[in-house]
């Protein structure tokens, strides 16, 4: 396939295409550099692109066989004020916008466009299964997915597959919230956040990106996705696995209203949660690599982890 891959330099678009480019596609990274940082793997090209306008980036998505965006800048970076809410909702509209504009624009379309979102869709849901049936929430980050999968949505009125990943917690060694955590720990000051009974949908990026390719490649696989691990675990179990991976103690709790005092509104991507469960993935037989958190953790924090996916 040729893939074009926008947010493609980041903590989950790095590891899609080397495993794309090791599977011999033929990948275009959508950058705003002409040189991003790091090498890429072989097979890997980039186009130059700002974002948010047409630019002869559009040839690169015209005739490509999908279309993957994983652009956005962090939801946690820092305190959400109201300029950086801002910067949120515009790192994705914008550029979901611009992408979806070019698929419509293409002479040949992508067959499919596969689209970021996250877990925040459902707001909190303290209690019960939480399938991609489920509503959304009423919180910001429910109201910023809605939007955000809207706008991708524009695809599929073009006859574009489409299809929303509503990711959790993803978990590995080099970026995401778990180094953060994990170095908690290690100093012996580590423990659950808030109640811990909070749901805490996770997942190992290599089934992020074994996601995404099994997306990429069959066509039964449409609308909203959960990319959580079966498995999902309260923050407090969550909490306890990885006290003992380190061999630490998880004894420290972090109350409720501390975090909402340090981070005021951008506390709820902690102190809530939802049992997102992979429904759409198990039916379509996805085969995941980390389906249980003990596992998990010990891949990424005892040993090197390696994609084991083949794309």
């Amino acid at each position: 396939m040729k893939v074009v891959v926008a947010g493609g330099s980041g903590f989950i678009g790095r590891a899609l295409i080397e495993l794309l480019a090791r599977g011999g596609h033929s990948v275009v990274l959508l950058s705003r550099s002409s040189r991003p940082q790091g090498s890429l793997p072989a097979g890997v090209t980039v186009a130059r692109w700002d974002g948010a306008t047409k630019g002869e980036w559009w040839s690169s998505v015209d005739g490509a066989d999908a279309v993957v965006n994983f652009a956005g800048e962090s939801i946690a970076g820092r305190r959400w004020t109201t300029a950086r809410k801002r910067v949120l909702a515009d790192s994705r509209l914008q550029t979901t916008g611009a992408i979806v504009d070019a698929i419509v624009g293409a002479r040949h379309r992508p067959r499919v466009l596969v689209n970021a979102s996250g877990a925040g869709y459902y707001g909190d849901v303290p209690e019960g299964d939480v399938p991609e049936s489920h509503p959304a929430g009423r919180d910001f980050l429910a109201d910023l997915a809605v939007k955000w999968e809207r706008e991708a949505m524009r695809a599929g009125e073009a006859g574009v597959r489409v299809v929303l990943l509503r990711t959790g917690v993803v978990l590995e060694a080099d970026g995401g919230a778990l180094p953060r955590m994990a170095l908690a720990f290690r100093l012996f000051a580590g423990g659950p956040l808030g109640s811990g009974r909070q749901w805490m949908p996770w997942i190992h990026r290599d089934d992020v990106v074994g996601i995404v390719v099994a997306a990429l490649q069959e066509p039964g696989i449409s609308g909203p996705v959960n990319v959580s691990a079966p498995g999902v675990v309260r923050m407090k179990d969550f909490s306890r696995a990885l006290g003992r991976v380190l061999g630490r103690p998880s004894w420290l709790p972090v109350p409720s209203f501390v975090l909402r005092l340090i981070l005021g509104e951008m506390s709820i991507v902690v102190l809530s949660g939802q049992r997102a469960l992979p429904r759409k993935m198990l039916e379509a037989r996805y085969e995941f690599l980390y389906p249980e958190i003990g596992p998990a953790l010990e891949s990424i924090l005892a040993r090197p982890a390696r994609d084991k996916h083949q794309a």
